[in-house]
């Protein structure tokens, strides 16, 4: 299954691959699926249950859940696609002068818990619900509807580690972008 993120207005930007996702071993699951399955939904199914989840394991980590970090997080889940960071900023109500520097902070604490992915090329953030286990995400961008799904390629992940280890370094960290035209568009 791939998880389908609503279209979010695209640049002309060209192919690439970045390699950065978090690394999230030892997390709990959010939701139940198959670890052998090459296409398992990515976004946190029911959103007050991930953000209970989401404390839980920044407590274990011995790290606390800011009210901001709480509410970013909340934002994320309640968007249907990729956020940008300014976008994000606007609507945090409630939180008094927050500025940039607040929102980057907070986004770079989600990202390295697992919480929140980057799509590099659009610059943009989404909620992952895979907290269970280390994985690469793997974003499918259509340039033509400009829709953005995230699938679960494990056998991905498992090539691109023994590739990177063969080479003698050790990843941390993989997303993989990749530009082109949906099944809808294709159709």
């Amino acid at each position: 299954m791939i998880c389908r993120h609503r279209p979010v207005p695209l640049a002309v930007i060209p192919l690439h691959i970045r390699l950065k996702t978090p690394d999230i071993r030892g997390m709990a699951h959010s939701h139940a699926h198959d670890h052998g399955s090459a296409n398992t939904p990515c976004a946190p199914q029911d959103a007050d249950a991930f953000l209970a989840e989401a404390e839980a394991l920044v407590v274990r980590k011995g790290q606390r859940m800011t009210r901001i970090r709480r509410k970013v997080l909340r934002l994320l889940l309640e968007n249907d696609g990729p956020a940008k960071a300014y976008d994000l900023l606007a609507n945090l109500d409630g939180e008094g002068a927050a500025k940039p520097p607040t929102i980057y902070r907070a986004l770079d604490f989600l990202q390295e818990t697992g919480l929140v992915h980057k799509i590099e090329s659009l610059n943009a953030y989404v909620a992952c619900g895979h907290t269970s286990h280390n994985h690469s995400a793997v974003f499918l961008i259509c340039e033509i509807c400009q829709n953005a799904e995230e699938l679960h390629a494990v056998a991905t992940s498992q090539a691109l580690r023994q590739e990177t280890e063969a080479a003698g370094f050790q990843m941390t960290r993989a997303v993989i972008e990749v530009r082109g035209r949906c099944r809808r568009c294709n159709a």
